[in-house]
């Protein structure tokens, strides 16, 4: 089978694709994908750098999240069978023809969704909705703001946050940007790159602030918009995009009365695999009711990984990108 590879540490560059020996029979609690389609993310490009939190052993295929056909099923997997479509956060393994995932982190993808749509919901919408309901409880009428919020993570979280009934107000870099956000749903926006988050956000709450922050930046701009939080609002940290971890100051926290909560999807979904479930279920509804489409930048071919993850990392990309393997 194909496979795209990382051998050593470096830049999107230096993988490979290879024909390698196809995957083995699935564990007693796994499930065997052939792989239709694969999304690109943030963590792909850290994981081929050595800068992310967990690290498979060379050589790899990143990737963490697929659509596709399950090929075989583990001895214990109750819900799945072979031929089923489904989509599946794997963690890495998902830049080749085949792979292996944890059946309680793989779902049956609605017919009404293609493969490619398919590929790019389990990361960034599974991290939107755990950060917003679980973490955050957000509740219809709140004001929701969106940091970063034309990249993967941060559109699902426009996306999710509209569907629940949130005021949301969209932060990002540049109009266009931003004007990806408002067709997406966002009501309003903050351009970060030409005004202070904490004096637009106070603008547009009428001095309230903001009850809910949704960061997957960090520094330099957590600080300005940890100062725009409300009394007794939540401030998500999602991830560093940025590349800089933020220093906090602890007295802003003591004087709005807000928390500060930690969001790790994949902390989540192996911690609590039953809930994780339930929210994907809950999700699917959402799309159907509320006609949400997660949307696609581009569509790369299996050869072009490296490109993509290039992009990500350069800051190109509005939406997700999706592998198609199909695509030559």
């Amino acid at each position: 089978m194909r496979a795209v590879l990382c051998k050593s540490f470096g830049p999107p560059e230096s993988l490979t694709m290879e024909d390698i020996q196809a995957v083995e029979d699935p564990g007693v609690n796994e499930v065997s994908i052939s792989v239709m389609a694969a999304g690109v993310n943030f963590p792909d490009t850290l994981i081929v750098q050595g800068k992310y939190q967990f690290q498979p052993e060379f050589p790899f295929s990143p990737g963490g999240e697929v659509s596709g056909i399950v090929k075989k099923v583990g001895t214990k997997v109750i819900g799945l069978k072979p031929g089923d479509r489904v989509f599946a956060g794997t963690g890495w393994g998902g830049f080749a023809d085949e792979v292996i995932a944890q059946a309680s982190n793989t779902f049956l993808l609605p017919d009404d969704i293609d493969f490619k749509q398919g590929a790019v919901i389990a990361e960034a919408y599974g991290t939107s909705y755990h950060a917003l309901v679980d973490r955050a409880q957000l509740k219809a009428g709140e004001t929701l703001l969106v940091l970063g919020a034309s990249g993967g993570v941060g559109i699902a979280a426009v996306q999710i946050g509209k569907a629940l009934g949130a005021k949301v107000i969209a932060a990002a870099s540049t109009a266009e940007k931003l004007d990806f956000c408002m067709r997406n749903g966002a009501d309003l926006g903050i351009n970060y790159s030409r005004e202070d988050i904490k004096l637009r956000a106070k603008e547009l709450t009428n001095g309230k602030g903001v009850d809910v922050i949704y960061d997957p930046v960090g520094a330099p701009i957590t600080d300005q918009a940890l100062r725009a939080t409300a009394w007794n609002g939540r401030y998500l940290i999602v991830g560093f995009a940025s590349g800089e971890i933020p220093q906090i100051p602890m007295n802003l926290p003591l004087l709005k009365g807000c928390s500060i909560v930690g969001v790790f999807w994949g902390g989540f979904f192996r911690n609590e695999p039953d809930k994780n479930r339930k929210n994907f279920e809950t999700l699917l509804e959402i799309f159907k009711e509320k006609g949400i489409s997660p949307p696609i930048h581009g569509v790369y071919s299996l050869s072009q990984c490296g490109e993509a993850l290039r992009e990500i990392m350069d800051r190109k990309v509005m939406g997700k990108i999706a592998i198609d393997l199909d695509h030559v």
